[in-house]
Order: C-alpha cells, then structure tokens, then sequence
C-alpha cells in the first residue's frame, strides 16, 4: 500500500509543476497583452504607428503573441512537461499475468 500512494504522490508532484508552469504561461500571455495593448495603445489614434496595416499595438498583442505563445507552449511540451503512465502498475502487471495464463 506505501509504494502506491508514493507513486501516486509522485504523479501529483510532476502535474502540480506541470500546471504551475501551465499558469505561469496564461500570466506571461496576460502581462503581453495588457502591456502592448495598453502601453502602445494608449496614444491618441493620430499618433500610432503602423505595422502591415495593424496599430502597432494590435500587431504585438494579438497578433504577434499570439505566434510568440504557440512558440512558448511548444517549447514548454517538448523540454519542460513529461510523459508519465496514468495506469496502476499493479493492474498491467495482473492483466499481464492473465495475459500469459
């Protein structure tokens, strides 16, 4: 009974990090949006600069973001998040003993 709720106590450590990280990129999202959207966008209209037709702020906190975060969440999955079985070890090991009888 200790070795699966240690399992089990590893699983939930490795997804607490894993959502940790996945919160920390919503603020990281926010804080890009809300800096651009609100830093460059609170000048009056006449005096925006423009970037392939967009105010330069709807260009960099839409726009240029949005392809900034699909690049972070890609790297986040592919070096930060793990692959981890959410299967009991002792059920595969008795379906593997059924398997063989």
């Amino acid at each position: 009974m200790r070795n699966k709720n240690t399992k089990q106590e590893w699983r939930f450590a490795v997804a607490h990090r894993e959502a940790l990280i996945g919160c920390g990129l919503a603020v990281i999202n926010f804080l890009w949006w809300f800096g651009f959207a609100y830093g460059l966008g609170s000048k009056p209209p006449e005096e925006y600069s423009y970037i392939l037709g967009f105010p330069a702020w709807i260009f960099f906190s839409l726009i240029f973001g949005t392809i900034l975060m699909f690049v972070l969440v890609y790297l986040v999955v592919k070096f930060l998040l793990t692959d981890m079985p959410l299967d009991d070890e002792e059920e595969n090991s008795k379906e593997d003993e059924a398997m063989i009888q």
